[in-house]
């Protein structure tokens, strides 16, 4: 396997490692034990990868961020439990009661045994119809048609597929971590930006920077003054959980049910985070180890750039990407508590070959 990397730099990081007693990683395969990481520029590249792909833990990895959850950050991170408060931060599965993009509703069955003595459950549902994860399966760089470390279709469908980047993956190691919320829908009302999560609207880095500095957090990567941390697990809330209680079923309905088409002319329409390179670069050089919005999209949709955040988070990162996560009763708790960070564990399903998992997740103070 042949890697792309300038090999100028190398002898003068191996002084500075010295002299600091950091482990930076400089070439593929990255430890996830190291200390420092490049910023996307500097990545090394696989020559079977595609332009932008940071594939960089290994030919047979199916992990991608969540390798950096190691023992030492998940012990670091759990430093975050104060009061033992926990918060749990799963929508009903009937919520919403019509998902958007055509998928399908949510439907639960109760199953007599013995009458008056014993009952089963059987639920009929669509992973991806409320609180997700979009696993490394669930889309590739389109142009390519390649999904996270040259995984292919014919890998995930057909005569010859096997388990390359199933959910069972992320399942078998587990998500834990320190979470750092940014509450941005709060912050966009309190400073009358008032705008409509049933309609398309970007949220760009700018405006996450400044909610961040007015909670009191500097949401750089600690590489550049700031207080994320690698392994840190993002969240965000745009504020579609909130507006949806406040909207009638027939409403929700007609939102959910508008015609979806690949393009910017999709009837779907989110508000979200915007497609845009200064994002990119900080999604990256934050080596966060999973992102999550309380939106059926994370990203404002549709995209009106020639590429989605998705293939860059999915295929290109390996980077769990969640959609729909509640985030109501988590922002009234960072704000009561004055604080924006906090324990957080997912337990993804351990289906053998799966796209996506219910997020099963709980935050921790």
């Amino acid at each position: 396997m042949a890697y792309l990397k300038p090999q100028a730099n190398n002898r003068l990081t191996q002084i500075s490692d010295f002299l600091t007693g950091n482990k930076t990683a400089t070439a593929i395969p990255f430890s996830p034990d190291c200390t420092k990481f490049p910023p996307r520029k500097d990545v090394p590249r696989r020559e079977d990868a595609p332009e932008g792909a940071a594939w960089v833990w290994g030919k047979d990895d199916y992990l991608g961020r969540v390798n950096l959850l190691t023992p030492a950050r998940v012990a670091a991170a759990s430093t975050e439990i104060k009061s033992g408060q926990i918060v749990p931060l799963n929508l009903p599965l009937d919520v919403p009661k019509i998902p958007a993009f055509n998928r399908q509703q949510f439907k639960h069955e109760i199953k007599e045994l013995a009458p008056g003595v014993a009952y089963d459950d059987i639920y009929t549902m669509n992973t991806q119809s409320g609180t997700q994860w979009d696993g490394l399966r669930h889309m590739a760089h389109i142009s390519t048609k390649t999904f996270y470390n040259g995984t292919k279709g014919e890998d995930i469908k057909g005569p010859e597929k096997n388990g390359k980047c199933g959910i069972h993956h992320w399942a078998q190691h587990g998500i834990a971590g320190r979470g750092v919320l940014i509450d941005y829908w709060t912050y966009a009302n309190e400073k009358g930006m008032p705008y409509d999560p049933y309609e398309y609207y970007c949220i760009p880095y700018s405006e996450l920077y400044a909610c961040g500095k007015a909670q009191g957090i500097d949401i750089r990567p600690a590489s550049q003054g700031g207080d994320i941390m690698i392994g840190d697990i993002l969240f965000i809330r745009s504020g579609f959980i909130s507006t949806y209680y406040s909207k009638t079923p027939d409403a929700r309905a007609a939102a959910a049910l508008r015609p979806h088409a690949l393009g910017t002319a999709d009837g779907q329409r989110w508000a979200g985070i915007k497609q845009e390179d200064v994002m990119l670069d900080w999604l990256h050089d934050c080596y966060f180890a999973a992102v999550a919005g309380d939106a059926p999209s994370f990203e404002a949709w549709p995209s009106h750039e020639e590429y989605m955040l998705h293939e860059y988070i999915l295929a290109f990162w390996g980077m769990p990407l969640g959609e729909l996560f509640d985030l109501e009763k988590l922002s009234q708790t960072c704000r009561e508590k004055g604080r924006w960070t906090f324990f957080v564990t997912s337990s993804p399903s351990n289906c053998e070959g799966g796209v996506s998992s219910h997020g099963n997740a709980l935050a921790i103070f």
